[in-house]
């Protein structure tokens, strides 16, 4: 073979193999494709809860069944109208069926709740979940009132040691004036009453006792008034320690055959005095009653009723609410809600501390006693 002809051939053959390997690593070198990222959605955010206070969360006021519902949820409604109007809030009466179950509610929901408490109620409620006090209740310039022992006018009953093994009405267990301050005390004066008949409120013991149905029953007393419309006796008096007589607590002897409902049927007067206990709340339907009922004993004062708010109420609108208050006690539409004497017959309301309602703990914990379930 012409060795310039091989020459050529092998020259020819490296050069196709330098070709192909460029080839090659050319296709190599080609990057791979990249798959397109895949979008992905904004998380969902959550709605913003109703501000407390708006139509969507409206504030529960809540009262506790002491006398008629309806009564209650009636004047409550003249109470929510005016601090709509003065707040711009929304407000949504509620009356629970107990006591417990207001004390339930407000630590069951902290944030939007306010309530209209007794101070045993207080009491409770603050330390079960730090429910916090804002006012007491004044009711005719007093901070204080008591429970009263009532018993048929003709009954064989005139201490409170005759009570021994008599049937015993009350309005409920979670009731200061009704119950507690009544079970302490006869506790400590070493009677033990025979049967316990629950009523449901005040207005029920009262009528327990007008029809013959309990031997006596426990429900709240405050200090009626003179003909010119002041307390027959002054809380200075009291705490001076010059009232020492059932018969200071109670009008004249000789005007209580003339007690009657006046003509609009919104008072109980005896010759002018006015009746302010719970005998007054069945006037209506018992004109006759404090002819039919006496008072047979009354207990040591008890701190007044309390407005309360849950331990989470936003402090904004609190102090909003607050202001609405102390102005709605000023006016006359506070007399025809709580300050009507058929509802709970606050004149007025007064800056309270926690502190006050210690006498109310101690008593809780001397007799163990627990809010029923």
């Amino acid at each position: 073979m012409n060795k310039r002809f091989v020459f050529v051939l092998l020259t020819l053959i490296v050069a196709a193999s330098m070709l192909l390997s460029a080839c090659g690593s050319a296709a190599t070198a080609v990057p791979a494709a990249t798959e397109a990222p895949v979008a992905t959605e904004a998380p969902a955010t959550e709605p913003a809860a109703p501000a407390v206070g708006s139509p969507e969360h409206p504030i529960k006021v809540l009262f506790v069944p002491s006398v008629d519902a309806n009564i209650i949820v009636t004047g409550g409604q003249v109470m929510a109208d005016a601090l709509n109007q003065a707040t711009g809030l929304t407000f949504e009466v509620t009356v629970p069926t107990s006591y417990a179950a207001t004390i339930e509610e407000m630590c069951a929901s902290p944030s939007d709740t306010m309530a209209f408490i007794p101070g045993l109620g207080y009491a409770l409620a603050s330390q079960l979940c730090g429910v916090d006090v804002a006012f007491k209740a004044i009711r005719f310039g007093y901070p204080v009132y008591w429970a009263e022992y009532i018993v048929a006018r003709d009954s064989k009953f005139q201490t409170l040691a005759d009570l021994e093994g008599a049937t015993w009405g009350y309005g409920d267990q979670g009731s200061t004036s009704g119950y507690m301050v009544p079970t302490v005390e006869l506790a400590a004066a070493g009677i033990t009453p025979g049967e316990q008949v629950q009523t449901g409120g005040h207005n029920q013991t009262v009528t327990a006792v007008y029809n013959g149905e309990v031997d006596f029953g426990t429900v709240f007393y405050s200090v009626p008034l003179n003909p010119e419309g002041k307390s027959i006796f002054s809380y200075d008096d009291y705490l001076a320690g010059k009232i020492t007589s059932l018969d200071q607590y109670e009008i004249p002897a000789e005007s209580i055959p003339n007690c009657a409902p006046d003509a609009d049927g919104k008072k109980l007067l005896c010759d002018g005095y006015r009746i302010l206990d719970a005998r007054a709340n069945i006037r209506v339907e018992a004109p006759d009653v404090v002819q039919k009922v006496r008072i047979l004993a009354v207990s040591q004062a008890i701190p007044n009723d309390t407005l309360s708010f849950g331990p989470d109420f936003p402090a904004d609108v609190r102090a909003q609410i607050e202001a609405a208050l102390v102005a709605f006690a000023g006016t006359e539409a506070w007399g025809t809600s709580i300050g009507s004497a058929d509802f709970y017959g606050w004149s007025g309301i007064a800056p309270a501390s926690d502190s006050e309602y210690d006498m109310v703990r101690a008593m809780v914990a001397a007799t163990g006693y627990q809010a029923p379930k």
